[in-house]
């Protein structure tokens, strides 16, 4: 199962004598990702390198260590620590002994790989922001269907023609809620996804 953090992460390492600093957050996107690297970044350090992965998008930089050894390594401790929506950066003090590609790629990605492993994380449960339009006479049982599928309801207004609410639901189940709630309208709900997602499309609709 992919897991994500639930706080802040840190762990530190010397490698002849150079040290290596790794700082992990969990980030949605890559505006918090950046936001991360400048909030911890240390521009006296000789290098900042960072990775970061939410669903299929995802950045790396080395910050002038050769190509492939810094950022690379660090995302592939993150797919390979099974973690997603996570960012990593690796602070290095340089001591004065060259490393080598090899090394450096190690040192990096190892030092990444043991912040996330010993770090708080939780599973990662991916949602989906809905929008139900429904008659009058479902809002109780509308608000039983949404409890039984792990959903919440964010807001919810009414207009001449009934209910409209806006729902969180987790990514998994959303075919089922929209079935759920078409079977209890008879077919007169209306739901559409908000944003797209993995088995969300962005125009979910039951009539």
């Amino acid at each position: 199962m992919t897991r994500t953090l639930s706080k802040a992460a840190h762990f530190e390492v010397e490698v002849k004598k150079s040290r290596f600093i790794a700082q992990a957050q969990r980030c949605s996107d890559e505006r918090e990702a950046r936001a991360f690297l400048a909030q911890i970044g240390d521009p006296t350090a000789t290098h900042n390198c960072w990775a970061w992965k939410s669903g299929q998008r995802y950045r790396f930089d080395d910050d002038g260590e050769p190509g492939g050894t810094a950022g690379r390594p660090i995302l592939a401790a993150i797919e390979n620590q099974g973690m997603d929506e996570v960012a990593v950066v690796v602070t290095r003090y340089y001591g004065g002994v060259k490393l080598g590609t090899g090394g450096l790629a190690r040192a990096y990605g190892g030092s990444a790989a043991e912040c996330l492993r010993t770090a708080d994380s939780q599973p990662l449960v991916r949602t989906v922001s809905l929008t139900a339009e429904l008659p009058f006479d479902l809002v109780s049982l509308a608000h039983q269907i949404l409890s039984q599928h792990g959903a919440s309801k964010r807001s919810e207004s009414y207009n001449e023609r009934g209910l409209s609410l806006t729902i969180e639901c987790p990514e998994s189940v959303v075919v089922a809620l929209c079935q759920a709630l078409k079977d209890a309208s008879a077919g007169q709900a209306s739901i559409r996804s908000d944003q797209s997602g993995a088995g969300a499309p962005s125009d979910n609709r039951v009539k």
